[in-house]
């Protein structure tokens, strides 16, 4: 500061001789001592006021060094007039002065200038002006050909360029640039704190250790996840992490369960918001329901495989609760869901485990009407292509035929949740004859099953209500 002393030697920070300079440059000579020490007070309290507004700014921008711009905007926060003449991006440079001993001068710096050099520089080129023009991008929909907008062949080689921000590496890697580094155009900054809660969730959910310590670590963790309320900013992580995990570890039941437990916890937190995410949780889910393979590499065990078709059933109530909660929000998640699960059901290229997982996804998603509706008409050719040959050549996944005959009569045993026809399209008849029905339209193996394990009048004429009209 400009004719600013060095600091007496007492308490106060702030010289008071220069408070009485300034007093005796507006005409008072004899000023108290104490009035001297009192405004020398005041004088630092308010410049530790501005410095500390100024450090705010400088802060919110992100900057370690303190300009002339963040004083400026700190004295016009506290309501004072700002200095003018010091705006500037380079910061000042100050030089020393004595007057005497003990008294020395600071002053800003000017810079000296060669007018020689400055007469004699070349003049900077003169800017284009400003032109502005107009052109239809789209007509009704259809790109017209003109110079402005780019021809077909020219947006198709774009399309392999590297794009800034969110590019696709696949496809830069299609174009022959290997060497590109990608960053995303905003950075996502998260407190401390939220990263170390994101590791201790991340530890205690994939601890194996069989303690009950480390079970009970684990339970506190997701019950955490499933009522704080101030993570909303780690769901994105959540989200990436349950399907990273997903899909490097197929091989491991432990860990596939712990991300469906993670899932269902953030699910069930009511103060997150995690309807754009509900594709992504549901794509993660949809790998433990339909994959073809879950578990340890060998597979053989009694153990394993009962892990296994369990985790598909955690899979299913996952998934259901996925597409009840938000299908406002998404109205095409719900029958995508049901007709991917029930393509899966009708492939006879897929394994048992994945057409156990994909009917209880049906049933899931689409509650007992879609079972009606859509999982009844199809089970006859079911058993008679996929179910029927396993058991007729006696071969070793009988075992996980009967799993699948299992899911099928679960599923079939829902329709009692949906309401009694008022007029049945068929006649009373006898008992045997609707048992025959059944077996007719569910097919040889599967009604049998339903008849014998499943004895109910009732369920019998709901199953028959399926049946399409005009048939026999």
């Amino acid at each position: 500061m400009e004719g600013a002393k060095q600091p007496h030697p007492a308490n106060l920070l702030w010289n008071p001789e220069n408070v009485k300079d300034v007093a005796e440059a507006v005409g008072i000579t004899n000023l108290p001592e104490e009035s001297v020490r009192c405004l020398a007070q005041d004088v630092e309290y308010r410049i530790g006021q501005v410095l500390v507004e100024a450090m705010r700014f400088m802060r919110a921008a992100r900057r370690t060094t303190l300009t002339i711009h963040d004083l400026t905007q700190a004295l016009k926060v506290l309501d004072a007039d700002p200095l003018y003449g010091y705006d500037t991006t380079r910061p000042l440079r100050y030089g020393e002065a004595s007057l005497g001993p003990g008294q020395p001068l600071f002053y800003i710096e000017d810079e000296e200038v060669d007018f020689e050099k400055l007469i004699n520089a070349p003049l900077p080129k003169v800017p284009r002006d400003a032109t502005f023009t107009a052109h239809w991008l789209a007509i009704e929909g259809v790109q017209p050909a003109i110079p402005q907008n780019p021809t077909t062949s020219e947006s198709r080689s774009q399309e392999l360029l590297p794009k800034p921000g969110a590019a696709n590496p696949a496809l830069a890697a299609l174009a022959g640039n290997d060497n590109l580094s990608f960053r995303p155009a905003v950075k996502h900054m998260i407190s401390t704190e939220l990263i170390l809660y994101f590791d201790k969730i991340q530890n205690a959910l994939l601890d194996t250790n069989p303690d009950d310590e480390v079970a009970r670590l684990r339970e506190a963790a997701l019950e955490s996840v499933r009522s704080d309320p101030g993570i909303q900013q780690l769901l994105p992580y959540f989200v990436s992490y349950i399907a990273n995990q997903i899909t490097h570890h197929l091989d491991d039941s432990f860990c596939l369960r712990q991300m469906m437990e993670l899932t269902t916890a953030l699910i069930a937190n009511p103060t997150l918001f995690i309807d754009p995410y509900a594709t992504s949780l549901c794509q993660s889910a949809l790998t433990c329901l339909l994959g073809r393979k879950l578990g340890g590499a060998d597979y053989s065990g009694t153990d394993q495989v009962k892990e296994s078709y369990e985790l598909r059933e955690l899979a299913a109530s996952l998934v259901g609760q996925i597409a009840r909660k938000f299908s406002k929000s998404n109205a095409q998640l719900r029958p995508k869901l049901v007709r991917t699960c029930l393509k899966h059901f009708l492939d006879p290229d897929k394994p048992l485990a994945a057409h156990y997982g994909a009917i209880l996804g049906v049933s899931s998603v689409g509650g007992p009407e879609a079972v009606r509706v859509i999982a009844l008409p199809s089970l006859k050719s079911y058993g008679d292509l996929v179910l029927e040959p396993i058991f007729q050549k006696n071969q070793n996944d009988q075992g996980e035929a009967n799993f699948v005959l299992k899911a099928i009569l679960k599923v079939v045993l829902t329709l009692s949740d949906l309401p009694v026809p008022p007029v049945s399209r068929f006649d009373a008849g006898s008992l045997r004859e609707t048992k025959q029905r059944v077996v007719e339209f569910l097919g040889k193996r599967i009604g049998e099953e339903v008849i014998t394990k499943l004895d109910s009048p009732q369920l019998f004429e709901d199953i028959l209500s399926a049946v399409p009209l005009g048939s026999t």
